[in-house]
């Protein structure tokens, strides 16, 4: 028995393979930011070993001085905001679409339509609606990181309804057909026993959408442009026009940026892949 896994596994060599491309594929490109954004400026050379070779003196002056160029802390404290603003009205709101879509669907033509319909918004390209967006969050007023937040709760929907009304398959509607016995209305059935079960899937879609939401610079860009106000990318975006050359301030930048987003991945990560494959399985 032994003999046959060994043997099994000398087999899966071209996975093993595959799988160390892959992973060089982010090792390397995050290895030179690192390396480069410790690095001063006088040590970077044309050569592929003096790009590569480690900093002779590793120094944290290029993240102080990143940080006072993109004045970080302002647009961290955006970034911030809108994401965690997002990430909630999201949970919230898309989960309760999804619940009502979900229950529905499958013996009603109305949520079935409703459902494909919200679905379909994942085909329509930002580009189309970037131009009317910005005239009309202008005309409202939401020209500011409030109008960003509620076009991200609506960008996002799509792709969240269709997660949540997914992963509803896998929850038993006798738990909810028990709680009504018990005498608790549609409302309370689902603040009560649903929501809590979701909690797999409220962590897929809370880093989902936290990852598209901290990485986007266009909605941002065409929604906030000339009101003072930036986010991370939008910081970044502004900083690598106006110093384009200096490579090492715009790692240094790039990481700074890196790292919230990036502990919050860690700690839920668990919870993401559990929600991954159970929202798959229909």
């Amino acid at each position: 028995m032994n003999k046959k896994v060994v043997d099994k596994v000398k087999t899966n060599w071209p996975v093993m393979v595959l799988l160390i491309l892959g992973l060089s594929t982010i090792a390397f490109p995050l290895y030179m930011a690192i390396v480069i954004a410790f690095k001063q400026p006088s040590e970077m050379t044309n050569s592929i070993s003096g790009i590569l070779s480690l900093p002779s003196n590793w120094s944290l002056s290029n993240f102080s001085q990143a940080m006072e160029v993109t004045d970080f802390w302002r647009s961290l404290g955006n970034s911030i905001l809108i994401t965690v603003v997002t990430v909630v009205l999201s949970i919230v709101l898309h989960s309760m679409m999804g619940y009502a879509i979900g229950r529905n669907r499958a013996h009603s033509k109305f949520y079935k339509f409703v459902y494909l319909f919200v679905v379909s918004g994942m085909f329509v390209p930002f580009a189309i609606l970037m131009m009317p967006l910005a005239k009309q969050t202008a005309e409202l007023g939401l020209a500011n990181w409030a109008g960003v937040i509620i076009l991200y709760v609506v960008f996002y929907m799509p792709m969240n309804v269709l997660l949540y009304s997914g992963y509803l398959v896998n929850i038993p509607i006798a738990l909810e057909e028990a709680a009504r016995v018990d005498g608790a209305n549609t409302w309370r059935t689902y603040w009560k026993v649903i929501f809590p079960i979701m909690k797999p899937m409220h962590a897929t879609v809370a880093i989902i959408t936290a990852l598209a939401v901290w990485n986007d610079v266009m909605t941002p860009l065409v929604i906030m442009s000339g009101t003072g106000q930036n986010t991370l990318p939008l910081a970044q975006l502004n900083f690598q026009t106006q110093f384009g050359t200096n490579y090492n301030l715009a790692f240094a930048s790039y990481l700074l940026a890196l790292i919230p987003i990036l502990i919050f991945y860690i700690i839920c990560q668990k919870q993401i892949i559990n929600g991954v494959v159970n929202g798959a399985v229909k």
